[in-house]
């Protein structure tokens, strides 16, 4: 009896400090977005008085300010663009290797998987330079549709890692039913891996467009003023500001940042969940 009741009073301590951690670690990521929003229909007067203090009132003339003085809207344009291209291309390049790395069997199977583990250690802030020069060299420089191919290209090592992983787990069974139904290699892939590994890629899909839309270095490396995406284009919200900053069009560009992120992510939120809970348990 006591034994159980020693067990009872530890599980309750370890999911009380359990449920403590939760409470504070979404107490540390929402307060600071919160104090973001709410801050992007402050005046600069109200900021510099109290910046955690409520706005007397919601000034939207922050975001035109932001949208019109600083060019946020073609900025935002342009980080659809290429996110939305990274995004097709990416899947374009990692379906047919994560296909051929997961369900053939060949001597050099094994070493291309550990060609691509390795490209997961090298992170594309260290290979900058080196692309900036290849695409100088090329013309590539200032182009949209280039940049597209360099995000996609950088992050294919993880993502096709990732979607082996999930194509590994789909029975063969499957795939030789569909095969003595007349289906061949393309055919299986299409109607019975694409469709059976969709967890695979909404998960692949949510980190990605993440990656893509909050990237920096690159698009500033590689890119001019009037093809700068979101994050950049803060930047160039500061110095069409110089020394008279106005905070409220500041925190409103932070805004148009991060909403399409957030509201992207909660409309994916329970197909992301499902999709990494069926990875680990396939890992």
């Amino acid at each position: 009896m006591e034994k159980k009741q020693t067990h009872n009073l530890g599980r309750i301590m370890n999911t009380t400090l359990l449920r403590c951690v939760l409470i504070i670690t979404s107490v540390l990521v929402i307060l600071p977005i919160t104090w973001v929003i709410y801050t992007s229909f402050k005046t600069s007067a109200e900021f510099l008085k109290n910046p955690w203090a409520l706005p007397s009132t919601l000034n939207w003339q922050n975001y035109a300010n932001a949208i019109d003085k600083a060019n946020m809207g073609s900025y935002f344009i342009n980080s659809i663009g290429v996110t939305l291209g990274s995004l097709i291309l990416l899947f374009i390049l990692i379906v047919p290797v994560a296909y051929a790395l997961s369900r053939f069997e060949f001597k050099l199977n094994k070493w291309i998987v550990m060609l691509f583990m390795a490209g997961l250690f090298i992170s594309s802030n260290y290979i900058v330079v080196p692309i900036f020069m290849i695409l100088k060299d090329l013309g590539g420089l200032n182009k949209l549709w280039v940049l597209c191919f360099v995000y996609a290209a950088t992050t294919m090592p993880f993502n096709t890692y990732l979607l082996t992983g999930f194509m590994q787990g789909i029975p063969k069974e499957y795939e030789e039913a569909a095969q003595i139904d007349g289906c061949g290699y393309w055919g299986t892939l299409f109607k019975v891996i694409i469709p059976m590994s969709k967890p695979g890629f909404v998960t692949i899909g949510v980190f990605a467009f993440m990656s893509y839309w909050n990237e920096y270095i690159m698009a500033l490396t590689v890119l001019k003023p009037d093809k700068y995406t979101l994050p950049v284009g803060l930047k160039n919200l500061m110095e069409v500001q110089k020394y008279a900053t106005d905070w409220g069009a500041m925190f409103a560009g932070l805004v148009i940042v991060m909403v399409p992120t957030m509201l992207f992510y909660a409309l994916v939120q329970k197909r992301l969940t499902s999709g990494l809970s069926i990875g680990g348990l396939k890992g």
